[in-house]
């Protein structure tokens, strides 16, 4: 399948294409190009025919500064995307950058605030993922932003917690 993903960018033109630019961040400088392209010609005799109507190329070139000597070091890379509706490339960027935004607001507070990945639990450890997507839940209705400040008062003084409510 990804032969023939390839096949179509390299042979067929953009429908849309659209360019971000993220300025200098930590110190890193980041270029995102997506382009949209027809994926109904290169898809014509297969299996997913009518299933897939664009394919999304993403390539990202980024500039990483190196603290040693204040230099950058370039990265590059290329992803696809398979979508089932006829989609822009600016919405298209939008939606990839905004999933993002799961990984930073959810997974990486329970890997790094909740310290999910040092856990040993090793029976059914489903069950204490659920109770930490929980307690996220339960801060975040609650308007807690910054979620490793609010497990640490929490543990300093047990009422917080009975302070906060269900909505």
């Amino acid at each position: 399948m990804l032969l023939k993903v390839r096949a179509i960018t390299e042979t067929l033109p953009p429908l849309t294409q659209h360019e971000a630019i993220d300025p200098n961040r930590r110190s890193r400088h980041e270029t995102r190009r997506v382009e949209v392209f027809d994926a109904v010609p290169g898809l014509f005799k297969t299996q997913w025919n009518g299933l897939i109507k664009r394919v999304v190329r993403v390539t990202r070139s980024t500039l990483i500064r190196r603290t040693k000597d204040g230099l950058w070091d370039r990265r590059e890379e290329v992803s696809f995307y398979l979508c089932s509706a006829a989609i822009s490339a600016e919405k298209s960027a939008g939606a990839i950058r905004s999933h993002w935004g799961v990984e930073n607001r959810n997974h990486y507070v329970r890997d790094v605030a909740m310290q999910e990945d040092a856990s040993r639990i090793r029976t059914n450890p489903g069950i204490f993922a659920r109770a930490r997507s929980f307690a996220l839940n339960i801060l975040r209705i609650n308007g807690e932003e910054n979620i490793a400040n609010a497990l640490w008062c929490n543990a300093l003084d047990i009422n917080r917690v009975f302070d906060y409510r269900l909505k």
